[in-house]
This record gives structure tokens, C-alpha cells and sequence, in this order.
């Protein structure tokens, strides 16, 4: 159970670490020339978009008006912004989804761990359940002895000493011949 707390602790330090690693992106990102031209287009393509759909939303009817673009330096802003909020949000994203992961791969274990705990409760039903067989064969058995019992006590009631001898000996030979 110490490694719950642990993992807590680093994905909140991943996520408090993620929001200065997002400026430094933001602060960075129109440095290089190649790159600088590729955020000012995704910020310009960013801002046609957000600003046509605010039109569509507000109702206007006039689609024909120009939209502005927006000067270099917002463009940068706009875009360094959008590239630090994207950053934090997948650094968030992939921390939930390695949490769901780890969650289900938690559950999975606790489900083997049941299976396994049913399978060992049905093997010993299983050898309960032949063993109340044994015993109620041996209960059959018994009770067959007891009537037999039950049936020579009543002979013997009616015999005498040597008649009691001679049913012995008939007894005896039914037995071995059956």
C-alpha cells in the first residue's frame, strides 16, 4: 500500500511541474524562425476558426466579411498560449489515463485473486461432498447391520441355547453361499 501515496505524490508533482515547463514553452516558442512561422500560422488558422464560429453562434448573417488577421506578435502569444495549455493538458491526460490503467490493472488482479478463492471453495465442496457420500454408504450399511441385529435378537427370543447354536450355522452358510 506505500506505493498508492507514492504514485499520488509524483503525478501531482508531474502536474505542479507541467505548468512551468508550459511557460518556459510559451516564453521560447518564437525563437526560431521555422518554428515561429509554423505557430503563427496554427494561431492564425486558430483564430479564423474560433472567429467564424463566434459569427455563426452570435447569429450574424454576413459570412462575406473579412476576417482579420491577428499582427505577429498576438499571433505568437496566441499560439505560445494554445502550445503551454495543450502541454499541460496532455501531461494531465496521460496522468488519468495511466491512473485508469493502473486502476484496471488492480482490478484485474483482485478478480484472478476471487476466481482462484472460488475455485479452492468449489474443490473443497467438492471433497465434502464425497465424503457425506462415504458416510451416508456407511449409515447404509450400518442400518442393514441393524435390522440384521434386530432380526436374530427376535429369533433368539424364541430359540433355546442349542437351537440358538444351530441358527448361528445356518446363518453362517446362507452368508458364504450368498
Amino acid at each position: 500500500m506505500a506505493v498508492l501515496p507514492v504514485f499520488k505524490l509524483a503525478t501531482l508533482l508531474l502536474r505542479t511541474m507541467s505548468k512551468p515547463i508550459a511557460s518556459r514553452l510559451k516564453k521560447d516558442a518564437g525563437l526560431h524562425p521555422k518554428f515561429r512561422d509554423f505557430i503563427i500560422n496554427a494561431a492564425q488558422a486558430n483564430h479564423r476558426f474560433s472567429t467564424t464560429l463566434q459569427r455563426r453562434l452570435y447569429g450574424v448573417t454576413r459570412f462575406d466579411l473579412p476576417i482579420p488577421k491577428l499582427n505577429e506578435e498576438k499571433a505568437v502569444q496566441a499560439a505560445a498560449d494554445m502550445l503551454g495549455e495543450l502541454f499541460v493538458f496532455t501531461v494531465a491526460g496521460l496522468a488519468i489515463i495511466f491512473e485508469v490503467q493502473r486502476n484496471s490493472r488492480s482490478e484485474a488482479r483482485k478478480e484472478e485473486k476471487r476466481r482462484q478463492e472460488l475455485e479452492v471453495l468449489n474443490q473443497k465442496n467438492q471433497a465434502l461432498s464425497a465424503e457425506v457420500d462415504v458416510l451416508r454408504k456407511q449409515l447404509d450399511e450400518v442400518a442393514l447391520l441393524k435390522s440384521k441385529l434386530a432380526e436374530v435378537e427376535v429369533i433368539a427370543k424364541g430359540c433355546s441355547h442349542k437351537n440358538m447354536f444351530q441358527f448361528w450355522q445356518k446363518t453362517a452358510e446362507k452368508t458364504t453361499v450368498n
